[in-house]
């Protein structure tokens, strides 16, 4: 049985390879981000080990360089993660009805897009040190980049910092990218959301908001909106 479990857990282990080596240059940009907001190494690492999610560890330095709530901090947290809640009902479909609490918190802790896409194609009940193994080199990886880009952040000139900051938007259009192509509503989606964050900022009012309130009220309605007029059919 122990052996079963090593053999598992570097099967995680070479399957998250990959996904640490993207996950440490994505961090480094995201840690360029969080030195602005005040952070140092140590808070960044602490935060990317317990977040573990670039566009909500981002919304999240940016209140925090607004110095916006706690409360306000928290909700945009909730919103900019709130997919991972819906993974995390997937993979709790694939438990064993042995696997014990415990293990499925702890996978539970590790849920990322990219580990989410590697635990699912895996065919049969999820094994949870599978996933240990991959977290073993990708949880490390993220925080880790995040630390090192703090630490380059302090080191090189302000062009240089502004102009590594821009390369984290870079890693959005990755993202974005891909999905826009084969459905063309989520590239409306997109588009729209571009141009209601351009009027809130610049609106009476809304205006004098807080980047992350505005975040927060434009992705509730944003999205409530499409899955409202354009329902994903189930297949």
């Amino acid at each position: 049985m122990l052996e079963n479990k090593k053999r598992i857990f570097i099967a995680g282990m070479i399957d998250g390879l990959p996904i640490a080596l993207g996950y440490l240059v994505v961090s480094f940009t995201l840690g360029i981000i969080a030195k602005n907001a005040g952070l140092n190494d140590i808070q960044g690492f602490i935060a990317s080990f317990l977040n573990m999610a670039s566009a909500g560890e981002y919304a999240g330095f940016l209140s925090i360089k607004a110095d916006a709530p706690y409360l306000e901090i928290i909700l945009i947290t909730i919103v900019a993660n709130a997919r991972y809640m819906l993974m995390s009902c997937v993979l709790s479909q694939k438990f064993s009805s042995r696997t014990s609490i415990w293990h499925r918190l702890g996978v539970g802790f590790g849920v990322t897009d990219e580990i989410f896409g590697i635990t699912v194609r895996r065919k049969g009940a999820i094994n949870p040190y599978y996933n240990y193994g991959a977290m073993a080199v990708a949880v490390p990886a993220w925080s880790i980049g995040t630390s090192i880009g703090i630490d380059m952040g302090n080191i090189l000139p302000d062009y240089a910092v502004s102009a590594l900051g821009v390369a984290l938007y870079g890693m959005f259009l990755a993202v974005i990218i891909p999905p826009v192509k084969g459905e063309k509503i989520l590239g409306s989606i997109v588009l729209i959301s571009f141009a209601a964050s351009f009027i809130a900022a610049n609106f009476p009012f809304i205006g004098e908001l807080s980047e992350g309130t505005r975040t927060i009220i434009l992705t509730l309605i944003i999205a409530g909106g499409a899955a409202w007029l354009k329902p994903v059919k189930d297949k």
